[in-house]
C-alpha cells in the first residue's frame, strides 16, 4: 500500500521538538491570564465576554452552517469520513486510536479540574445566539469538540505532509485554518468561550502528536492492518450507520447525510477487500 508507506515515512521523520510550540502557546495563554488577574473562573469568563458576544453574533448569522460544522467535533461523525483509510493507510488509524485515548484522558481530567461554566450557565441566554440544544453545566474548559477536531487533524496533517516548502506551508495553513473554522463553530452555537476552543485545539494537537509517536514506538494497534479483523470494522460501520439513519430521521442536516454516504462507500470497499482475501 503506497499511501500507507508514505504515511509511515512521514511519521518517522517527526521529532519530539514538535511538542515545544503547543507547550509554549499554553504558557503564553497562562501568562496572559495571570497578567490580567484572570486565573479565577469568574474573571476567566468575564475577560472573554465581549469577544464571545462578538464572535457568537457574527457566526450565529449562519445557524445551519455552524450546526453542521460543530458536528465534526463528534468523533463518530469526523471519523466516519476516515474509515476508508483502514484499507489504504491503516497507520493513520493506529495513530488515531492512541491519540483518541490521550484526548479523552486530557478532556476528562481538565474539565473536572477547571469546572468553568458554559456561556448559557453564566450569561443571559437572551443576550447571545444559541443554536441547537443549549449547552449548560460546568465543563466548558477545554472544549472537548475542539480537542477531538485537532487531534484528528494533527494525525492527518503529518500523515500527508509534503516535501516542498511552499506546498508544506500551504498544507499546514489549510489544515489549521479549516480546524479553526470548525472549532469556532462552538462559539457560534453558544456552547463555549473563545479560549475554551483555542486551548482545546492546542490540547488536541498535543494528543495527535502523542498518538503519532506512540504508534511509531508501540505496535498495539498493528492488528488494524490485518484483514481477518475487518469484520469488527464492518460491524462498527453498520452500527454507526444505523445511528446516523436515526439522526437523519430526527434532524435533517447535510453533515449526517455525508457521513452516512462515507460509511456506505467505506463499507463496500472493506467488504470487497475482505472477500478477496
Amino acid at each position: 500500500m503506497i499511501m500507507n508507506v508514505k504515511v509511515i515515512n512521514n511519521y518517522a521523520k517527526l521529532k519530539t521538538t514538535l511538542f515545544f510550540l503547543p507547550l509554549i502557546l499554553l504558557l503564553v495563554i497562562l501568562i496572559f491570564l495571570f497578567s490580567q488577574d484572570s486565573l479565577t473562573t469568574f474573571k476567566y469568563v468575564q475577560i472573554q465576554k465581549d469577544y464571545f458576544l462578538y464572535i457568537n453574533h457574527y457566526l450565529g448569522q449562519y445557524p445551519n452552517l455552524e450546526y453542521n460544522l460543530t458536528q465534526l467535533g463528534d468523533a463518530s461523525v469526523f471519523l466516519s469520513f476516515l474509515i476508508i483509510f483502514i484499507v489504504y493507510a491503516p497507520k493513520i488509524w493506529e495513530a488515531i486510536l492512541t491519540a483518541s485515548l490521550a484526548s479523552l484522558l486530557f478532556s476528562c481530567l481538565l474539565k473536572n479540574l477547571f469546572l468553568v461554566p458554559r456561556p448559557a450557565q453564566i450569561f443571559d441566554n437572551h443576550s447571545f445566539i444559541i443554536v441547537g440544544k443549549t449547552a449548560i453545566g460546568f465543563s466548558s474548559l477545554p472544549s472537548g469538540h475542539s480537542i477531538t477536531v485537532f487531534t484528528i487533524l494533527t494525525v492527518l496533517l503529518f500523515a500527508f505532509m509534503t516535501e516542498k516548502l511552499n506546498y508544506k506551508i500551504l498544507w499546514v495553513f489549510s489544515v489549521v485554518f479549516t480546524g479553526l473554522i470548525i472549532v469556532f463553530s462552538r462559539v457560534g452555537v453558544g456552547a463555549h468561550h473563545p479560549l475554551d476552543v483555542i486551548i482545546g485545539s492546542i490540547i488536541g494537537y498535543i494528543s495527535g502528536l502523542i498518538g503519532i509517536f506512540a504508534s511509531r514506538k508501540y505496535k498495539i494497534w498493528n492488528w488494524v492492518n490485518n484483514k481477518k479483523y475487518y469484520p469488527i470494522f464492518i460491524l462498527l460501520i453498520v452500527i454507526c450507520g444505523i445511528s446516523f439513519i436515526i439522526k437523519i430521521n430526527r434532524e435533517s442536516f447535510i453533515i449526517f447525510d455525508l457521513a452516512l454516504i462515507s460509511l456506505i462507500v467505506s463499507l463496500y470497499k472493506i467488504i470487497h477487500v475482505y472477500v478477496k482475501k
